[in-house]
């Protein structure tokens, strides 16, 4: 017998989840640091800062792209929860 994929789901599939991650990652990598290349090269004169500048485009993407896949390998949501306002004791008016 061989693998059956229609036996695995999607959420357990660590492969699919794996690829997607480091897709996402390289792909961020690469266009913010060119994204930071190129804003060195039009706005600062120094090597030194254009240099700091394709760093910061790269953090950038590594950050969001290490967000995006703990969100996919089931960490917490990017997107926070509003409170729910049903379990909060409702205030007491108080006559004088």
């Amino acid at each position: 017998m061989g693998y059956n994929k229609e036996l695995t789901p999607s959420k357990y599939d660590m492969n699919a989840k794996w690829d997607a991650c480091i897709d996402l990652t390289l792909r961020r990598f690469v266009y913010s640091s060119l994204a930071g290349a190129f804003g060195g090269l039009l706005f600062f004169r120094s090597p030194v800062t254009r240099w700091a500048s394709v760093a910061f485009g790269a953090g950038i993407a590594i950050g969001s792209a290490y967000t995006d896949c703990s969100c996919l390998f089931g960490g917490y949501s990017p997107k926070l929860a509003p409170p729910k306002l049903d379990d909060a004791p409702a205030p007491k008016e108080q006559v004088e």
